[in-house]
């Protein structure tokens, strides 16, 4: 399992590092991203939404479940499962339309639905340190090693 490890010391890095990550988000069908509240698990996303052209406020989806953008033939899904009670409420939401389309799912909280959700393409976790975040990015699969890729 490819890795790469990134320290982040701003918000402005961490917007930066997601707008790399763009650069080849399509190649990929699921990203799972992990850290405590306030880790910068939605700044990381806006980073992406805004790598690959979306100019609007990105808010997370903690009571929608999901916010979906379109950037041409590709579908961007962000899901932030904070507030899952239940990993067969994504039943629910269509999960596994959104799975099997054409679009990314990029899932903030992704271990409130284990069980129910695939093995990701990619898996990101981001941890705060004293000097800012440590973004560790594994991947998991061959789609997932052309994101990795994209940050060397």
């Amino acid at each position: 399992m490819p890795a790469v490890e990134r320290r982040v010391a701003s918000v402005a890095e961490m917007e930066a590092l997601g707008a790399k990550l763009a650069a080849q988000v399509g190649n990929v069908r699921l990203v799972n991203i992990h850290g405590p509240l306030g880790a910068g698990k939605t700044t990381l996303v806006r980073g992406m939404l805004h790598g690959l052209g979306h100019a609007g406020a990105v808010k997370s989806p903690t009571f929608t479940l999901v916010e979906p953008y379109t950037f041409g033939n590709l579908r961007f899904y962000h899901f932030d499962l904070y507030r899952l009670n239940d990993p067969g409420e994504l039943e629910f939401l269509g999960m596994r339309d959104y799975l099997d389309g054409n679009g990314v799912c990029v899932v903030e909280w992704a271990e409130r639905a284990q069980g129910v959700l695939p093995s990701p393409d990619v898996d990101i976790m981001i941890e705060p340190t004293e000097t800012g975040r440590m973004v560790r990015i594994m991947t998991l699969t061959p789609q997932g090693d052309v994101l990795l890729k994209a940050l060397t």
